[in-house]
C-alpha cells in the first residue's frame, strides 16, 4: 500500500465539534477539564438508510478549558445523562442510558481514567445510569432507573437512589458493581427531555468557548465543488451553504431539519436541494409535518428561486446532461408514485415513469458521473424482492420515458442473498462504460463481518471485476479512473486501484488527534477531495495515491 491524505484546510470548524450536540456538561476547575456528553444523529435519512448499521453516535470528549483543545473522545453505547469529577483522583463517573422503547432501561455506569484514558463500564449487566455524584472519596451516590417497567408502575417518572462503595475508583473492574448494590431507596426523579437537555448544553459551552451564537453543527450530507473555488454543502439544519476560496463562510441558508442532496445545474448559477420534512410537530391536537421540498437556490446569494412542493419525500437522481429524476420515497406497495423527471433547464417536472415501490434499506442508489439515470427496482407486489439495476431512458424509442433492466443488483445468482444497495459511480470510456458501487449483503442478525462491499462491474452485462469486502457499511464514494475513495461509518478511508480494487492505502479518519467519521466526500480534481463530516465539518484534503505502483 502506498499513498496519503493530508488536510490543508478545514470548514466550519468550532470548539467541541466532536462530541455533535450536547445531552450533558461538567466542569473542574482544578484540572482545568470539562467533560462533555453527546449525540452526532443518526445517519439515515429518507431517502437512504444504508449507512447506519453498526453506527454508535453518542460520544464523551474530556476538553482543556484552556484552549478548549479536545484530550481525548470515545464512543457511548447509550446516550449520556451525567457527570461527576472525583473530588482527589483523575477519575470521572459517567451516567449513561435510555429506555429501550417498549420495556428495558438499559445503560452503564462508566469510570473514566483521565491519565490513562481508560473506560471501564462497572455495573454488571445494563442499567440506566440517570444521575452520577461523589459524597466522599470512596462514596458515589447514583440514581438508576428500574431494570424495565413492567414491575414498576412509576418506572418513567422514578429512580432508585443507591450509594455504591469502593476503596478505590481508579482501579475498578468491569462489571464489579452487582445489581444488588443498586437497591436504594424510589425516589421520585425527572428525566429531562433531549431538547432542554441540549438547550442547557449549548448555553454550557457557548459560555465555555466565549461566544453566545455558539451551537453545534451537525451531519455534512452532501459537499461539492464549484468551478470557483468554492465548496457548496448542504447539511442537518442548513439547506445550503457555501464557502469562499479562502475558506470563509459566503452565505448559509438555515432551515429547522436542512438540505440532504445537491444536484448542481448547468452553468453552476443555481442547484436543486432535497429538503428533509420529517419532523413531527403539534398544531393543536394534531400532528403535523410542513411540505415535503425541494428548492432551486442561487449559488451567488442563497436566495431560494423555486421551489417544488411534492406530496412525498423524495430522492434525487441525476445524469450528466442534467436531467432529474425525484423519486418518492414514501413506502406504499400498492400505489407508489411515479418517479417525476426535470429537463436539464426545466423548472418543474414534465414527465413521469412508474419505478414501483422504495424503502429506505433496500433501494437507496445514489450514482454519480452517470450517462444514465440509474435505480434500484424490485418486483411489483414486494418491491424489495430480486431487485435489478435499471435505466430510465426520458424520451424511450417511442418519445416515452421507458424503464430497461440492465442486470440483477446480485451479481452470485447461486447466493440466493438479499442485497442492499449504496452509493456508486460510473467510469469507463465511451465504448466501455462500468459502475462501481457500495452495497451490503443482508442478514437478520444484522451486517456480519465482510458483508458490506464495493463492486465494479460491467454495465452491459453486470459481471463483477472485482469486489472488496469490508466489515462496515460505506457512507460515501467517489473517484474517477485510476482511484475510488470509500468512506466508511467506522471513520475508515480507503482507497481502491480502479482497475482492480487493489487497496493504495487506508486511513482512520483523524483531526487534531481525534477520529472522525466521513459522510460525503467529492473528488473535485485530481489530488483533491472534499469531505463532509458527521460533525459537521468539511475537509479539504489532498491524496497522493501513488498511481504508478
Amino acid at each position: 500500500m502506498s499513498g496519503s491524505l493530508t488536510i490543508s484546510r478545514i470548514l466550519g470548524d468550532h470548539p467541541f465539534a466532536e462530541i455533535g450536540t450536547p445531552s450533558a456538561v461538567a466542569s473542574n476547575k482544578e484540572r482545568g477539564l470539562v467533560a462533555v456528553g453527546g449525540d452526532l444523529g443518526c445517519l439515515q435519512w429518507s431517502g437512504c438508510g444504508t449507512a447506519k448499521d453498526q453506527w454508535r453516535p453518542y460520544r464523551v470528549g474530556i476538553y482543556d478549558t484552556g484552549d478548549l483543545r479536545c484530550r481525548w473522545v470515545l464512543e457511548s453505547r447509550w446516550p449520556v445523562l451525567s457527570f461527576a469529577f472525583h473530588p482527589t483522583l483523575p477519575v470521572v463517573a459517567v451516567g449513561t442510558g435510555a429506555y429501550d422503547g417498549g420495556y428495558f432501561f438499559e445503560g452503564e455506569l462508566l469510570i473514566l481514567d483521565l491519565e490513562s484514558e481508560r473506560s471501564t463500564s462497572v455495573i454488571h449487566g445494563a442499567r440506566e445510569v440517570l444521575h452520577v455524584g461523589w459524597e466522599s472519596e470512596r462514596t458515589l451516590r447514583v440514581v438508576v432507573a428500574p431494570p424495565d417497567d413492567y414491575d414498576f408502575d412509576e418506572a418513567h417518572t422514578h429512580g432508585f437512589a443507591a450509594v455504591v462503595e469502593r476503596s478505590d475508583w481508579s482501579d475498578v473492574a468491569p462489571g464489579s458493581v452487582r445489581q444488588e448494590e443498586l437497591r436504594g431507596q424510589w425516589v421520585e426523579f425527572e428525566r429531562p427531555r433531549m431538547e432542554a437537555a441540549a438547550d442547557r448544553g449549548i448555553e454550557s459551552l457557548a459560555g465555555l468557548a466565549g461566544n453566545l451564537w455558539w451551537e453545534p453543527r451537525r451531519q455534512v450530507w452532501d459537499v461539492q465543488g464549484l468551478r470557483d473555488g468554492r465548496v457548496l454543502a448542504c447539511s442537518d439544519g442548513v439547506l445550503a451553504e457555501t464557502w469562499l476560496p479562502d475558506g470563509r463562510l459566503e452565505w448559509r441558508v438555515p432551515d429547522e431539519e436542512g438540505g440532504r442532496q445537491l444536484a448542481v445545474r448547468a452553468g453552476q448559477r443555481d442547484a436543486w436541494v432535497n429538503v428533509e420534512r420529517r419532523r413531527v410537530r403539534w398544531v393543536g391536537r394534531e400532528q403535523v409535518t410542513e411540505p415535503q421540498l425541494v428548492a432551486r437556490v442561487s449559488l451567488e446569494d442563497g436566495r431560494v428561486l423555486d421551489s417544488l412542493r411534492l406530496d412525498t419525500s423524495v430522492a434525487l437522481t441525476t445524469r450528466d446532461d442534467g436531467w432529474l429524476a425525484l423519486r418518492s420515497t414514501a413506502w406504499d406497495r400498492r400505489h407508489p408514485e411515479p418517479a417525476a423527471l426535470i429537463r436539464p433547464a426545466g423548472e418543474a417536472p414534465e414527465v413521469r415513469v412508474p419505478l414501483g415501490g422504495f424503502d429506505l434499506f433496500n433501494h437507496a442508489f445514489p450514482i454519480r458521473h452517470c450517462r444514465q439515470l440509474l435505480f434500484l427496482q424490485g418486483k411489483e407486489r414486494e418491491p424489495w424482492r430480486d431487485k435489478w439495476v435499471v435505466a430510465v431512458d426520458p424520451a424511450g424509442p417511442d418519445g416515452e420515458p421507458s424503464v430497461r433492466q440492465l442486470f440483477p443488483l446480485d451479481w452470485d445468482a447461486k447466493r440466493a442473498g438479499h442485497l442492499f444497495g449504496g452509493p456508486g459511480i460510473e467510469i469507463g470510456s465511451a465504448e466501455n462504460r462500468d459502475l462501481v458501487h457500495a452495497g451490503a449483503v443482508h442478514d437478520g442478525a444484522g451486517l456480519l463481518p465482510g458483508n458490506a462491499f464495493v463492486i465494479r462491474r460491467s454495465l452491459g452485462d453486470g459481471a463483477a471485476r472485482w469486489v472488496f469486502t469490508a466489515d462496515f457499511p460505506a457512507t460515501a464514494l467517489d473517484g474517477d479512473d485510476d482511484t475510488v475513495y470509500v468512506a466508511f461509518n467506522s471513520g475508515e478511508l480507503v482507497a481502491l486501484r480502479t482497475s482492480d480494487g487493489a487497496v493504495r492505502w487506508r486511513q482512520q479518519l483523524e483531526v487534531g488527534g481525534q477520529p472522525v467519521v466521513p459522510l460525503s466526500l467529492t473528488l473535485t480534481e485530481a489530488g483533491r477531495l472534499l469531505i463532509g463530516t458527521v460533525d459537521g465539518r468539511i475537509l479539504d484534503c489532498s491524496v497522493a495515491d501513488s498511481a504508478g505502483q
